[in-house]
């Protein structure tokens, strides 16, 4: 959710409104994969999604981000706190404010490992993640199914964004393929082989529309002056989509790693 922090209020409303609720199986499923349910701590928090799923199953939500903007638009829940990490904190006093070395029961990032710097990220889990019953869990949704007309158009366009793409979209764009995860497996998606999953959701035209706008691809390739999503591509959209005030069921494609020390 890097792109938010740049949108005018009414952008960011239509960006979170086509964001998708990850399915609150997940977190129970999670939290039966550990022996504790003490701390959980989201990394790159975003809205604080994640971060009010996972209150459910533990007692204390540590939620952080480097950007301070997003987390003053984060969800309220009582067992979430919320902290702004900047890049120039130091190692030693992340871990403290997490509650020191081995405290933390469960690690989540959705949407957002790729971002980081894994060289500096993963020595910061190996440090509080509990040794013994503690998990990390990760995950990224990268395409969109709507109807067989929209997606062809959708295909379309992501394709012609691969010129815009860096290094760290590719990474979101090959669903976890080929980051590194360097963790035991737990058979809920592992290095190099992520496990597959969907997320539904409704969306409208607008909706749709809002999130393309602000989808950091398209934003991207304006900024060096190519604007990929034309008018003309927009009535096409438009006209594959139907009636205008339809609210759709879609499904994200997403895909998860999860393991422990």
């Amino acid at each position: 959710m890097a792109q938010l922090a740049a949108l005018s209020g009414k952008q960011a409303d239509e960006y979170l409104n086509a964001r998708p609720k990850y399915p609150t199986i997940w977190y129970k499923v999670l939290a039966g994969r550990t022996s504790n349910h003490k701390v959980a701590w989201d990394v790159g928090t975003g809205n604080g999604q994640a971060a009010i799923g996972v209150a459910e199953y533990y007692e204390k939500v540590v939620a952080t981000d480097i950007n301070e903007s997003q987390l003053q638009r984060a969800m309220k829940h009582p067992r979430v706190t919320y902290h702004h990490t900047p890049s120039s904190m130091s190692d030693d006093d992340l871990v403290t404010l997490l509650g020191g070395e081995n405290s933390i029961d469960i690690i989540i990032a959705a949407q957002a490992l790729h971002y980081f710097d894994l060289k500096r990220f993963y020595p910061i889990v190996k440090r509080v993640l509990r040794k013994q019953g503690g998990i990390i869990a990760v995950w990224v949704y990268n395409d969109l199914i709507i109807t067989p007309k929209v997606d062809s158009i959708m295909k379309r366009l992501v394709d012609s964004t691969l010129p815009y793409r860096n290094p760290t979209m590719n990474l979101a764009f090959d669903g976890y393929r080929t980051i590194e995860f360097p963790f035991k497996n737990i058979r809920m998606g592992t290095q190099g082989r992520p496990k597959a999953l969907d997320i539904p959701h409704k969306l409208s035209l607008n909706g749709f529309l809002g999130f393309l706008k602000s989808w950091q691809p398209l934003v991207k390739a304006k900024e060096q002056g190519e604007d990929l999503l034309t008018s003309c591509m927009i009535d096409e959209f438009k006209e594959a989509w139907g009636d205008d005030k339809q609210v759709k069921n879609v499904f994200y494609k997403a895909y998860m790693l999860a393991g422990k020390l």
